[in-house]
């Protein structure tokens, strides 16, 4: 059929409300899972310090009968640390912004706060996984911590022939990636779960990216899916875990959006904390003029209690 000489269609016409839904949709990911794990501990200073001891090598222990006690030297603890970093978001709305009828959210300020909230949270999970060296920082240079990856030097293994020296000489530095090669296999996972042991750790939860993830998923040892409920904890799991059942123990291994795929850094968590010298805080910036300005920040530290309850396969080839 045709249409009627001279109908009025919506082409044509000029005032037609527009039709926009009352919801934002956001797919970005706020999962934290080494950040929600972590012991929450104070530091009261930049650079925090703890101490690391171990016990003497189990030896032949045979005494003559009546033999006088020799004392034994004294070994001196370990005395690690790690400097606070700052981070921060800061919100400026204008007070037209504020003013106008928008949708999705009723205050544009409050959403802005939210949203850069979120995104603060994911910073810190990303600085507290990543491969970063600490540094003190300068009146012109940011302190940084230093990363898991940076800490675990005891039990390690590089197949991309990449190095970590871990924590020497009163600092944590930064490894060094070599060329990937080598794709990961459950011997690898395997030989570095037995060093940990041997080192005396029990290790409970294995950070991974998403192929990394999906390659464990085809080992034999892997036992189980589960989820945790919300709620059960002060800190649960957000995401899906897979169970992996080692000769030493089973791990979790949870998948991470912020830690380098090239690594599997498996953890023993009760040996990690997270340390604040300034909490979460929101605060006003002065006002210059026709806006709202918002400043939120938190200023912490990564403590790696003893890292040798740790490990790591490093530079692995991801495909």
């Amino acid at each position: 059929m045709a249409v009627p000489a001279n109908a009025t269609q919506t082409y044509a016409v000029t005032g037609i409300r527009e039709d926009l839904e009352d919801v934002i949709y956001n797919i970005s990911p706020t999962e934290t899972p080494f950040f929600s794990q972590a012991a929450k501990m104070k530091a009261t200073q930049t650079k925090h310090e703890w101490q690391t001891d171990q016990l003497a090598a189990a030896a032949t222990n045979q005494q003559v009968e009546g033999d006088d006690a020799s004392a034994l030297a004294i070994t001196a603890t370990v005395r690690p640390n790690n400097y606070t970093q700052i981070m921060s978001k800061a919100i400026t709305v204008s007070g037209t912004a504020s003013a106008v009828n928008t949708a999705g959210r009723k205050d544009e300020l409050a959403y802005q706060i939210a949203k850069r909230g979120q995104e603060l949270k994911r910073d810190i999970e990303f600085a507290l996984t990543q491969n970063f060296g600490a540094s003190a920082g300068s009146a012109s240079g940011a302190r940084v911590l230093a990363s898991t990856e940076s800490w675990l030097s005891s039990n390690k293994t590089h197949v991309d022939s990449g190095t970590t020296v871990g924590f020497t000489g009163g600092i944590c530095s930064a490894p060094v990636d070599g060329t990937q090669v080598t794709t990961l296999s459950e011997s690898l996972l395997k030989a570095v779960m037995s060093d940990i042991w041997t080192s005396g750790g029990e290790p409970d939860f294995a950070l991974v990216g998403p192929k990394a993830k999906q390659r464990i998923s085809t080992f034999a040892g892997i036992a189980t899916q589960y989820r945790e409920n919300s709620g059960v904890k002060q800190a649960t799991i957000l995401a899906a875990a897979a169970v992996y059942v080692s000769d030493f123990g089973e791990i979790r291994i949870v998948p991470s959006r912020f830690c380098r795929d090239r690594t599997v850094q498996i953890l023993q968590m009760e040996y990690w904390g997270v340390a604040y010298l300034r909490p979460f805080q929101q605060f006003e910036i002065a006002k210059t003029g026709d806006a709202e300005k918002r400043e939120m920040l938190a200023e912490l530290t990564l403590v790696s209690k003893n890292q040798a309850a740790s490990g790591k396969i490093a530079g692995i080839l991801v495909v």
